[in-house]
Order: structure tokens, then sequence, then C-alpha cells
């Protein structure tokens, strides 16, 4: 362990997304680096510290001894960079320099773009990073600046705003209707023979039917992808009855929302930062531009 004093911070943090992932794929892909590079780091850390860190598996990594006892004290690191970014971070006093923003893949796509364009427009001087994506992005390790979540974040240090709810409803392409029965209560679905599109691996389709009191199973659909802006596409194109946001139902040629007679759960909006970056000047701009940009979606 002659290396350890100039242990590579880099190195540390990868090795935790590796252990946390459980394959070199998952962290690669949560890291934005390719395969190829961060298995050569993987082994450059096993080399600094002289033990092997990773047991291969048949689906993936495992921590060797090693491994599980230097996670704590890799986590304690990650940590205390974190605390290290955001004191650095909350000095600033100017609305300029990056901000990064974790949405939802149709938020991020349907919703933010013309927002983003018009705080260009306003405030050239800061640069936007936009992550579209339906996992949890990490505030306090400053995977994002701004999150927009679809559920209230617990996180400690961390300031939260709702504000308001998408709301959600059940909806079909003209072109599926043209030849099918109008279902008009959700036993027609099943009565009418419809076809239903929903989620892969996802569940949370099918736990917010059980929540409507329909016994629903993942053979009731006959399209699935978990993606939610390819799964709006396969609505639009005539695969089935699904689920979407009023707004975008709404506002889409050729898909009529359907009135089953029942309530669908809407889709709170929080805004989230870190309570330590709340109050820097490109922070602030960009917290009050999403507010104001996305409140005509919501109610």
């Amino acid at each position: 362990m002659d290396n350890l004093t100039h242990l590579d911070w880099t190195l540390v943090r990868n090795f935790l997304a590796v252990a946390e992932a459980g394959s070199l794929s998952a962290a690669a892909r949560q890291l934005r680096v390719s395969q190829p590079t961060l298995g050569r780091q993987m082994k450059q850390i096993e080399q600094d510290l002289g033990v092997t860190l990773f047991l291969r598996q048949p689906r993936g990594l495992a921590l060797s001894e090693a491994g599980r006892t230097m996670l704590p004290a890799a986590r304690r690191m990650q940590e205390a960079m974190s605390e290290i970014a955001l004191t650095v971070a909350g000095r600033d006093t100017e609305a300029r320099g990056p901000v990064r923003i974790a949405a939802s893949e149709v938020v991020a796509q349907q919703i933010l773009p013309p927002i983003l364009g018009q705080l260009r427009r306003h405030h050239p001087e800061t640069t936007l990073d936009l992550t579209a994506s339906d996992s949890s992005d990490n505030l306090l390790f400053r995977e994002a600046d701004i999150a927009i979540r679809m559920y209230r974040p617990t996180q400690l240090e961390v300031v939260t705003r709702k504000l308001g709810d998408l709301q959600m409803a059940v909806c079909a392409a003209e072109s599926y209707l043209q030849d099918r029965p109008m279902p008009h209560q959700p036993q027609d679905l099943l009565d009418q023979d419809h076809a239903l599109v929903g989620y892969d691996q996802s569940e949370l389709i099918l736990r917010g039917m059980r929540d409507l009191g329909w016994p629903a199973t993942r053979d009731w659909f006959s399209t699935r992808c978990d993606a939610q802006n390819t799964y709006w596409e396969l609505i639009k194109s005539g695969c089935g009855i699904g689920f979407g946001q009023r707004w975008l139902i709404d506002q889409t040629p050729d898909v009529r929302r359907l009135d089953l007679g029942l309530e669908v759960p809407a889709l709170p909006v929080w805004l989230a930062t870190p309570q330590a970056l709340r109050n820097i000047p490109r922070i602030s701009t960009v917290w009050q531009a999403l507010e104001s940009g996305l409140r005509p979606f919501i109610s």
C-alpha cells in the first residue's frame, strides 16, 4: 500500500459506483465513462492498494472481504468531498457558471426545452447541463444542482418546494379507437378485449392500477416499455390504451382522453436543491425560471 497517500479520489468515487451498481456496465452508464476505462481504473486502484476489491460472479461483481472493509471509509470520503464541493460552491456571488438540472424523461423532453431556451436568452452567462433520467440523482453528492422530482425528497439539508400536481388520465390514439368499441368503465377494458400499454420492468403502472382496484398483472399489457418518452410514442402510434399527463394528451393531435369514471392519481411536482446552494445567484436564477416555467403545466 505504498501508493495509499497518493490515492486518486476519482478512483475511490468510481470504486463506490461499481460497488453499489454491482457491475462495470451499470456503473459506467452512471458515471458516463466507457466500460473498458472503468475496468482499467478498478485494476489501478487494486494495484495501488495491493488488494483484490472485487470478485467476479455470474451476474456481475461482488465485493471481496477487502472491498467490504474499504466501503464505509470510501463512503465517508465521498461525503467529505461533497461537503467541500458544496462549501466552495456556496461562496459564488455571481449568476454565472454551470447548473446541472435533473428531471424525468418526459419533463426533460416535453416541458423543459422552451423554459431553458428562454433562461439562456436572459442569462447567457449561465450554462446548463440537463440530465434526462427517471433515476434519482443524489443532490448532496452534486450529481445535480436542482432536481425536479415527482415525489417529495426526504434528504436532510435539501431545500424543497412543491409546485403542484401534474394531472394524469387514461388515453388512446384515435387510430387505435376507430375500429374498437369505446370503453366507458374499467371493466370494459377486459370485457372488450382492449390492448393495454404498460411498463416492462418497472411496476409503477401495475401498482397504480392495483391501487385503483384493478387486479392487474404484467401480462395484461400487450406492449411494454420503461422509457417514458418511447412509452408515449407507442400510445400515439395506436398500440393500445395507456396513461399520460393531461396537458400532453390535450396538446397531442389524434390522442383522446378516456373517461372511465375514475380519478387517476396525479404526479406531485417538487423542486429540490442542497441547502448550501439555494441562495447562490446562478442557482436561484435557474430555480426561479423553473418555478415560473413549470406552473402552466400543473394544478
